[in-house]
């Protein structure tokens, strides 16, 4: 089946989405979208879907045209979605997840779960997917979670599959397995659009790349081309991709972690008995999967985690049991995950979210007294500094856009007094020159002699930036090895597969 966009337009309010796009699909073809978090790909692709209604434009399907007015229709067109977070229940078995919506029934209605069976069978023997109809879906990996999901898009005899940052939640040896799904699934001439912004993998899969910049196609380009090439076109300018450092001058280990404990409200173990130490000029990555305890261990670093067991010393000094405020203090500098929600206030300023913790001393205070001039005088540099785009330093966090949003919790946190800085996914949501620049941060403070953890969930990234690497399997380090170790076996140590 042959899809065609064109001119599609979407609006929200005043924010044009996606400005007049035109793209083609052909059968039996990979054909990837390429384009920075916030570019505006998952908003084309809803649109396709039926989730979102277009403001301009029309959907083709072998040249006629499409009216979708939800995801049903374009189901029943041929159009299947594989989600980047799993549409799935996880309390369902396979067969029960797969019939969601479309439910087959036999004589006087009632549901025909074994035909549900049998066809999930069946497409599972022809892709080598190995799926028990009869599992509890929230029993499964997230690989075959994943699975799970290509089935239900396949039950529908969908022609046209999107897969919209598949790979978000996979291990490397995941990721391979599903271009290899992807490229059967091409052959047996299915047209895939594949939303992604990771290089690597486009150039390892695509047939054909339509790059997309602050909603608009701004060109198409090959596998074949260079992944700088690639990157220029997302940003619009040169950028280097790979992280310059030199060898790491080390001093002592100022931070430790031992023998971390953590259990959820439901008394299971998040953290599972982590130990590691970090030396001054030396940057720490736990890398793996996300959901692996990455986000608890933080938490319980800047003493959000209540149910915590061990010791977290810096610079010889406890800080576990103390409060969010101490450990700020103490000199921890903390990049949160998710800046909406840990990083900012929404409703104040660029200036007020630069001196959030600080308020209450030099430069920003003098006893009582707020020193606003001095305060001004700080946002301003920041703002040149961190490259923030923003109207001026009295713009509220809720106006921008989340990379600029997480550039200012990068300006307030790298301008601590630092003794250890502790970034969960600090380039989550940031355009490839802004990771440029916040790289070059981040090693200027490894270089100043700071201990530093990083949260990453990009391989390449965990690689390029730690001295060393350190593994997350089920609140389990389950390794800590070289950042030049093969990937493959990063990929296993990921599956919770050790020596």
């Amino acid at each position: 089946m042959r899809l065609e966009l064109k001119q599609i337009t979407k609006k929200f309010g005043d924010f044009t989405a996606n400005d007049k796009i035109d793209l083609v699909a052909e059968a039996g073809q990979i054909h990837c979208l390429l384009g920075e978090n916030g570019a505006g790909k998952s908003t084309l692709m809803n649109v396709l879907y039926g989730l979102y209604q277009a403001d301009g434009g029309e959907i083709l399907l072998d040249g006629q045209v499409q009216n979708f007015s939800g995801p049903g229709d374009a189901m029943a067109a041929g159009i299947g979605m594989v989600h980047q977070h799993f549409m799935l229940v996880p309390v369902f078995t396979v067969a029960e997840n797969v019939i969601l919506g479309h439910e087959p029934t036999k004589a006087l209605g009632f549901l025909d779960i074994q035909a549900a069976r049998e066809r999930v069978r069946e497409i599972s023997s022809r892709f080598g997917f190995d799926i028990d109809p009869d599992a509890i879906v929230g029993d499964l990996s997230v690989g075959v979670q994943q699975r799970v999901e290509i089935i239900k898009a396949l039950l529908g005899d969908a022609k046209v599959l999107i897969f919209d940052e598949p790979t978000a939640v996979l291990t490397p040896q995941e990721t391979d397995e599903l271009m290899g799904i992807m490229r059967q699934l091409r052959d047996e001439g299915k047209s895939i659009v594949f939303i992604t912004h990771k290089l690597r993998e486009v150039r390892e899969v695509a047939d054909k790349i339509t790059v997309i910049r602050l909603g608009k196609v701004v060109g198409e380009a090959s596998p074949t081309d260079s992944s700088e090439h690639l990157a220029s076109m997302m940003v619009g300018r040169e950028v280097d991709l790979s992280v310059h450092k030199n060898p790491a001058n080390l001093g002592e280990a100022s931070f430790k972690v031992n023998n971390l404990t953590a259990f959820n409200s439901a008394g299971s173990k998040v953290l599972d008995d982590v130990s590691f130490e970090i030396q001054k000029g030396e940057i720490f990555v736990i890398a793996g999967v996300q959901g692996n305890g990455q986000t608890e261990l933080a938490e319980a670093i800047l003493g959000i985690q209540e149910r915590v067991t061990g010791s977290i010393t810096l610079e010889g000094k406890e800080l576990l049991g103390k409060s969010v405020k101490k450990v700020l203090d103490s000199g921890v500098g903390f990049v949160p995950e998710d800046r909406t929600e840990d990083g900012l206030v929404a409703d104040f300023t660029i200036a007020e979210n630069l001196m959030l913790d600080r308020s209450d001393r030099p430069p920003f205070a003098r006893g009582v007294q707020l020193q606003l001039k001095k305060l001004h005088q700080f946002a301003e540099e920041k703002l040149k500094q961190f490259d923030i785009r923003a109207q001026s330093i009295f713009s509220k966090a809720k106006q921008l856009s989340g990379g600029n949003q997480q550039k200012v919790v990068l300006a307030r946190e790298l301008s601590r007094d630092l003794k250890v800085l502790v970034a969960s996914q600090p380039t989550r949501g940031l355009d490839v020159g802004s990771i440029e620049f916040v790289h070059e941060q981040i090693v200027a403070a490894r270089d100043g002699g700071i201990p530093v953890l990083i949260v990453a969930t990009e391989l390449d990234e965990a690689t390029q930036l730690g001295d060393r690497v350190a593994v997350m399997y089920k609140g389990k380090i389950v390794g800590i090895v070289s950042p030049d170790t093969p990937r493959e076996e990063l990929g296993k140590l990921m599956a919770g597969v050790t020596k």
